[in-house]
């Protein structure tokens, strides 16, 4: 038997053509989106606006397309690790992590990913597929935890703008006032570089971007970032240059510390020439160990040493703390070994 589909991940005017398509009046769609996106309704019963028989037509063709985490584990310092099993069988993750008065939600948009980045768990699964709009929102709706939720960052397992189509949809959901109706300034979205995919996103949201930087020379980036190649971090920053970024709309670059790899004064010196003018600030992630990997973490010193003198050269930059190394945290830990014990 064939799989009904998810109702949610329909944007307003999906719901207004499933409508038509039922023979339902149009101002069903809007019933239909209040239930889905304002209340999260799990089931058609819930729809008490609509008729029975339109949710017993709804039910027919449809699913919610909504399923529980099959897994949590919780760090000494909060932070909580989600896995879920997707629409296609594939495993994903999710990182809630409570901070005062933030708590911000790693999201994933690809169970896997292609881009390759050799320090990286989630990289080195490949790309398994990308995710529909419904798994992306199902791990935000079936957090337990939704309701205390500041912050969206789709940051999680996979390349958001290699999923562009069912990002976009999600985004839209997300800021739409029949939607979610979130502030697009909780939400950022995380890339290593798709140049055409960046163009799309900057112009058709007002969300923030964070770029996986990691090294200022192409060379050296391309070793550990292979999409470099295609997409080199010097033309994906000239096209961030023709953007406005003010208060209400941020740039940052996500750059993974590596010990003795991408430390140096010359990586400092280059950094600056690479951001000159440009308003910005850079993150300083610790590396998190992953097996095999011939890379290694910088003691705290060192990066108190990297972001002082990154600073001194006018650069914001500030140093994020780790969080949950306890329960593999790091993307695509959990997800990788829930993979190895299925198979």
């Amino acid at each position: 038997m064939e799989r009904k589909k998810a109702l949610y991940g329909l944007t307003l005017a999906q719901l207004e053509e499933l409508c038509r398509e039922l023979q339902l009046p149009r101002y069903a769609a809007a019933q239909i989106a209040r239930r889905l996106y304002r209340h999260h309704a799990r089931s058609f019963d819930e729809m008490t606006e609509l008729s029975k028989t339109a949710r017993a037509a709804l039910a027919e063709r449809f699913e919610t397309g909504l399923s529980e985490p099959l897994r949590r584990s919780v760090s000494a310092d909060g932070t909580k690790k989600y896995l879920f099993r997707t629409s296609e069988g594939a495993f994903i993750e999710s990182a809630y992590i409570p901070d005062r008065d933030r708590a911000t939600l790693c999201v994933s948009s690809q169970a896997g990913c292609r881009m390759g980045c050799r320090f990286c768990a989630t990289g080195r699964q490949g790309l398994q597929h990308s995710l529909p709009a419904a798994d992306i929102l199902n791990q935000i709706i079936s957090l337990p935890e939704r309701q205390s939720l500041t912050n969206l960052v789709f940051m999680g397992m996979g390349e958001p703008l290699d999923n562009l189509d069912a990002l976009l949809t999600v985004l839209e959901i997300l800021t739409a006032e029949w939607g979610f109706a979130m502030s697009p300034t909780r939400i950022t979205v995380s890339t290593a570089g798709i140049g055409s995919g960046l163009e799309e996103l900057l112009s058709r949201t007002q969300v923030h971007v964070a770029v996986s930087l990691h090294n200022p020379f192409p060379d050296e980036r391309a070793l550990i970032m292979p999409v470099e190649k295609a997409w080199p971090a010097a033309g994906i920053i000239e096209t961030l240059r023709r953007y406005d970024f003010s208060r209400q709309r941020r740039i940052s670059f996500e750059y993974i510390v590596m010990s003795g790899l991408n430390d140096t004064p010359r990586h400092i010196r280059q950094l600056a020439r690479l951001l000159n003018g440009l308003r910005c600030r850079i993150n300083l992630i610790r590396f998190h160990k992953i097996e095999g990997s011939p890379y290694f973490s910088p003691d705290t010193a060192a990066m108190e040493r990297f972001r002082d003198a990154l600073s001194a050269k006018g650069i914001t930059t500030t140093i994020r703390a780790s969080r949950g190394e306890d329960i593999e945290a790091a993307c695509g830990l959990l997800s990788t070994l829930e993979m190895n014990r299925s198979k």
